[in-house]
C-alpha cells in the first residue's frame, strides 16, 4: 500500500455513526485512495503487473473509490461512502478468498507440542554474524564497525 500522512485518520472520526454500518472503520482516509491510484499507475508497478498477471491491472477501481471518499468527505454523500465500504469489503474478500484457496500448507488449529523447545546446540553457540556484531556496537561494546567508505 502506498504511504500516506501519518497523521491521517480514518474518515469516519468525528462523524456521528448513526446510520453507518458497523465496520464504517473500513474506509480509509481519502488521500490513501488517490495515492494507490497514483501507485497503480507507475510504471513501476504496470511493471510488476505485467511480470506478475502478464497484463497489466485495472486501476479505475481505486480512482473510484478516491471520488467517492471525496464525495463523502465533501458532501456526506452516504451512498458514496457505502460504495467506498463496499469497495474494501471486496478487497478483504479477494485477499482472504486467494489465503483459502491456498492448499500448500495445512492450517493448524493449535501450535504444535513442542513449539517452545530449547535451540539445537549448533544454533545457541556463539557465532560471529552481522547481527550480533550491530547489537554489540548499539549497546558500546564494540568499536569496530564492517562499514567501509570507498
Amino acid at each position: 500500500m502506498a504511504a500516506a500522512s501519518s497523521t491521517l485518520d480514518f474518515e469516519t472520526i468525528g462523524v456521528a455513526s448513526d446510520g453507518l454500518p458497523n465496520d464504517a472503520w473500513l474506509v480509509h482516509p481519502c488521500e490513501w485512495y488517490k495515492e494507490e491510484y497514483k501507485d497503480c499507475k507507475s510504471i513501476k508497478a504496470r511493471f510488476h503487473q505485467y511480470f506478475v498477471h502478464g497484463q497489466m491491472i485495472d486501476c479505475t477501481q481505486w480512482q473510484n473509490d478516491f471520488k467517492n471518499c471525496m464525495d463523502w468527505r465533501r458532501y456526506r454523500d452516504i451512498d458514496a461512502f457505502k460504495n467506498v465500504l463496499e469497495s474494501e469489503r471486496n478487497r478483504i474478500f479477494q485477499r482472504q478468498a486467494a489465503a483459502q484457496a491456498n492448499d500448500s500448507w495445512e492450517l493448524r488449529d493449535e501450535p504444535p507440542e513442542d513449539w517452545n523447545k530449547p535451540l539445537p546446540d549448533w544454533l545457541q553457540k556463539e557465532h560471529n554474524s552481522y547481527l550480533k556484531l550491530k547489537q554489540k556496537e548499539r549497546i558500546g561494546a564494540s568499536e569496530t564497525s564492517s562499514c567501509v567508505i570507498l
